[in-house]
């Protein structure tokens, strides 16, 4: 019988600022989280990432490696981060091939959007369901 290797979702080795609210399930490592965030369910936060005081990533939330969040900012349910553009035509395992995300403060991206590696620039609405 095959035994698959079996890796636990959960929080571990994250920078909280002050007053931060995590929700239940979710998986954050190696990032660092800002004074007055809110984290909802099912949020996966990788590392290297920065989100910045007082910002809201809602449930369903997937936010890679390579990504900074401004301050202030709400990133709504189910977005989407991408940080590999498949340049080669392929899946890229090599961080170094992929791409950097900076959301401005007060930025909001609306539910179900999907963020490729861009400049989103303070203040700035995406609506829901955008690919940008």
């Amino acid at each position: 019988m095959n035994h698959p290797k079996i890796i636990t979702a959960g929080v571990r080795d994250v920078t909280f600022g002050s007053n931060v609210t995590v929700v239940e399930p979710c998986n954050l490592y190696e990032c660092e989280i800002g004074d007055d965030v809110f984290v909802g369910p099912f949020v996966e936060i990788q590392r290297g990432v920065l989100i910045g005081a007082r910002s809201r990533i809602q449930s369903h939330s997937f936010v890679c490696e390579k990504v900074i969040i401004g301050e202030d900012c709400f990133i709504g349910h189910g977005v989407t981060f991408i940080n590999d553009t498949f340049r080669s035509g392929k899946i890229s395992f090599d961080p170094t091939d992929w791409k950097e995300t900076k959301v401005g403060d007060g930025a909001i991206i609306g539910s179900n959007a999907t963020v490729m590696p861009v400049q989103i620039a303070a203040g700035v609405v995406v609506g829901a369901g955008s690919v940008v």
